[in-house]
């Protein structure tokens, strides 16, 4: 029973009745209580309409379809005016009130059999049905509901408990992994999940729902297609991969088009001939990897045990707050030029080059939310961590090979 909803629609006079009875189910799925962890949120289906239809139509005469291993059936036979469907669920929905959570079982002298079908966590389908009646005491309306798969079922004579409490959509299903929240925000249903990978693509780039990865426009790179490519590379290489520009020594910017005076003066610290330069800003690893670009740099390469060991007593020495100019920075972690290319299936420098050498963190990298960019993290004595491109970190930037002529100051830590 899992025929797909259309335009057509039986057993109800309107689509809009359709969709109001669909709506007011799951809205009161939405409000059991204890919470439901594992309520499905229901979708409407033309054959079961149809069955609901034909059973109303029949105005509730002869004894109720028993109950199949796929079907549950709920049904009311009530005079005219009593308030059409809205009533009768609610009349169902507040059966809850006499029904004990704890035992599965109604007070006595009552019913809860049409309250326990109603918020039957499982069942994913539902179609209904109403019919006016003649009768020798006045018109009458038949109501009936059908649902797939059905509910009210017992093991040995215990009730079976209609759903599993826990907090909202904490048990659904792999498939049904979405978390429908209804229109006050209250309470939430399982439900197929309209973008599994939790993520879009900028740019008008196209969304592989199989792999969760961005395929992107001309003009565009990155993981959500948020960057945009060098439009042609003056005085450098054009990497395709990264769609960007590799800049000659002595040349930055997006297009290796400005000439840059290499800025001895601004070196914080200074490897074997190569300058490093500590951000006073924080920016996404994108942003920036561009203003390195822009300053004729690129962010550090970090090629050998030496140079982390003495980047990562430098980093440790500085004064978290007393250089910082940009609000949003919290994390007190420092951008590198690493990152993990998928079509690679590995880490690599921003220079294309493997990353031979590694100074990864403890349990790292774990890719927890898409970690695609690698920080130096404060908090792991400035080893390595992956971390999502759009955190704003500090960086480093990194001058190479002493292009101005000079030569290079005597290097820090030998």
């Amino acid at each position: 029973w899992t025929s797909q909803p259309t335009s057509a629609r039986e057993g109800l006079s309107s689509m809009k009745e359709t969709f109001l009875v669909l709506s007011l189910h799951n809205k009161l799925r939405s409000k059991v209580q204890p919470p439901a962890a594992n309520m499905q949120k229901l979708e409407w289906s033309e054959e079961l309409g149809r069955l609901a239809g034909a059973r109303a139509a029949s105005c509730l005469g002869g004894p109720a379809p028993p109950p199949a291993p796929q079907l549950g059936w709920s049904e009311a036979l009530l005079p005219v005016g009593t308030g059409g469907f809205g009533a009768v669920l609610q009349r169902w929905f507040d059966e809850g009130q006499r029904y004990d959570y704890g035992t599965g079982r109604c007070a006595s002298n009552a019913t809860c059999r049409h309250y326990t079908q109603l918020v039957w966590a499982t069942a994913g389908w539902l179609g209904c049905g109403r019919h006016l009646c003649p009768g020798s005491h006045g018109p009458s309306e038949a109501f009936a509901c059908v649902y797939s798969p059905g509910g009210n079922w017992e093991v040995a004579g215990t009730p079976v408990l209609p759903y599993k409490p826990g907090p909202w959509c904490s048990l659904c299903t792999a498939g049904l992994s979405g978390c429908f929240k209804s229109w006050d925000h209250g309470g939430g249903l399982c439900e197929v999940p309209r973008n599994p990978c939790r993520m879009s693509c900028r740019n008008s780039g196209r969304l592989d729902m199989s792999s969760c990865q961005c395929t992107c426009p001309p003009g565009y790179t990155g993981r959500y297609c948020q960057v945009r490519c060098s439009g042609q590379c003056l005085h450098g290489k054009f990497r395709k991969e990264e769609c960007s520009c590799l800049c000659d020594v002595g040349y930055g910017g997006a297009e290796c088009g400005v000439k840059i005076r290499f800025p001895f003066h601004a070196c914080d610290v200074q490897i074997d001939g190569d300058c490093f330069m500590v951000s006073p800003e924080a920016d996404t690893y994108y942003g920036a990897k561009i203003k390195c670009q822009e300053k004729g740099a690129m962010l550090a390469q970090i090629g050998n045990q030496k140079v982390q060991d003495i980047l990562a007593f430098y980093l440790s020495r500085l004064e978290t707050g007393n250089r910082v100019t940009d609000t949003d920075f919290e994390t007190g972690n420092f951008w590198i030029g690493l990152t993990y290319k998928t079509s690679k299936a590995s880490f690599r420098w921003d220079v294309g080059k493997p990353s031979s050498f590694t100074s990864f963190a403890f349990g790292q990298p774990d890719n927890q939310g898409f970690g695609n960019c690698v920080e130096m993290q404060a908090s792991a004595a400035f080893n390595w961590n992956d971390q999502r491109c759009k955190t704003r970190n500090r960086y480093i930037c990194q001058f190479g090979e002493w292009a101005a002529g000079s030569p290079p100051a005597p290097s820090q830590g030998g």
